[in-house]
């Protein structure tokens, strides 16, 4: 699946198009995971619901295009899965898990509905499938939720999960188990997956390709080992900010917050935190500069060799 200028926009009141975001590029391939990272407010969970046609009222992806490999016309949706960071809030309080799964599966498996259920609870790590078929989602934990909402995703056999923030509402443990879980599952259906998250450990951990998003725009990206030399100065800032197990650095702080939708500057929108920014940051959006193989950034600096 390849996502090329993608653009969301909200329509104001008085006719004003405001981006939510824009121009981003995106492949998933299938076995691989990519990740798209960044602070709460950047545009991630808008772009991944923008593949999908799942975008609130008020906003339209009016940019791009979406294209599958091996062509072939395919209504919103159609191909993709997805698993939401809260299954508690996802999950119907008032049906049983078996049913919610029912409802996904396509109409070549209703007519073996139990087998096909049982086999995808067993596939995300449940050993008891009949009774979490018969619970309610009250009666399960935040991890089992969130396994029956991967079993969920998957009864539609799709080739792309998205995944967004699918760990944030559990325990550390719990996390690292769905992770694990996670990666498992891909390499078994060879799945493209899109990782949408905040938490720049996990992305190093499990993810092939990563796209640093601010202010609805991606600043850098590329195969995930650039993030131990990053070039953008967001990017950097995010780096500096988090722990270390040796308590050998001091942590640093990226000063101000992402601009609110309507507010956002003209330029670079990371100019007014950035401390390299110039006169141009703040009159021209920057174009790409490649850095090595697959690696591209956004910034002017690196495009003119660096500030003296």
């Amino acid at each position: 699946m390849t996502a090329s200028g993608l653009g969301v926009g909200y329509a104001t009141g008085g006719g004003e198009r405001l981006e939510v975001a824009g121009e981003v590029d995106l492949i998933l391939r299938a076995g691989r995971t990519t990740a798209l990272v960044g602070e709460s407010g950047c545009g991630k969970s808008i772009t991944a619901a923008a593949l999908g046609g799942l975008l609130p009222r008020g906003m339209n992806r009016d940019r791009g295009e979406i294209r599958w490999a091996g062509g072939g016309a395919r209504g919103p949706g159609k191909g993709l899965a997805y698993v939401f960071q809260d299954p508690g809030e996802c999950l119907d309080p008032v049906f049983t898990i078996g049913n919610q799964i029912r409802e996904s599966l396509p109409k070549e498996d209703r007519g073996r509905a139990r087998e096909r259920m049982v086999d995808l609870l067993r596939t995300v790590g449940f050993d008891d499938p009949e009774r979490v078929l018969a619970s309610y989602p009250h009666q399960l934990s935040g991890g089992m939720q969130q396994r029956a909402m991967l079993a969920m995703a998957l009864a539609g056999r799709p080739r792309v999960l998205v995944a967004d923030e699918p760990t944030t509402a559990l325990d550390v443990t719990v996390q690292a188990k769905i992770l694990r879980l996670l990666a498992d599952l891909q390499r078994k259906a060879d799945l493209a997956v899109l990782l949408i998250t905040h938490n720049l450990a996990v992305v190093a951990e499990i993810a092939d390709e990563i796209h640093v998003m601010y202010a609805g725009r991606i600043v850098e990206s590329g195969p995930v080992e650039f993030l131990k030399n990053p070039r953008h100065p967001y990017v950097q800032g995010l780096l500096k900010a988090l722990p270390r197990l040796d308590g050998a650095a001091r942590l640093e702080g990226i000063e101000g917050s992402v601009p609110p939708l309507g507010r956002r500057p003209p330029g670079c929108r990371f100019h007014p935190r950035c401390a390299l920014a110039r006169a141009v940051c703040a009159e021209q959006m920057p174009t790409w500069t490649a850095c090595g193989p697959g690696h591209r950034v956004a910034c002017w600096a690196c495009a003119e060799g660096g500030w003296a």
